[in-house]
């Protein structure tokens, strides 16, 4: 199986609430503006306790770029009529499995001395 192919299968089990058959290694680790999660295991149980925020969603694909052991995607996730999340990830790959999430995406209001005057 290719990279473009794992990824697909990820996004397909995630929609189908199958996170429990994710292609991860045990050493699988999850990074974003959130903080690094360490463990498939860990990982799994974060995602068992907060259902609500982790099931239901759907994910509109834009683009991504595969290579042999890692990929970047970009997407929009959707879940309900209220939420919508534009993310960009990179995957990093051991053999079939992914080893390695790094998720790009904006989790709050931006600060006043941040903000661009046009």
């Amino acid at each position: 199986m290719n990279t473009k192919a794992i990824v697909k299968d990820w996004f397909n089990k995630w929609e189908e609430g199958r996170f429990r058959d994710l292609p991860l290694t045990d050493n699988f680790r999850h990074t974003s503006p959130f903080g690094t999660i360490e463990g498939k295991d860990t990982y799994l149980n974060i995602v068992e306790e907060k259902k609500d925020k982790f099931l239901g969603q759907t994910f509109e694909i834009h683009d991504g770029f595969y290579g042999q052991a890692h990929a970047c995607v970009r997407y929009t996730a959707r879940q309900g009529a209220d939420f919508s999340l534009d993310v960009s990830e990179w995957y990093y790959f051991k053999g079939e499995l992914i080893d390695l999430i790094v998720a790009y995406y904006h989790i709050g209001e931006i600060r006043n001395e941040r903000q661009l005057d046009t």
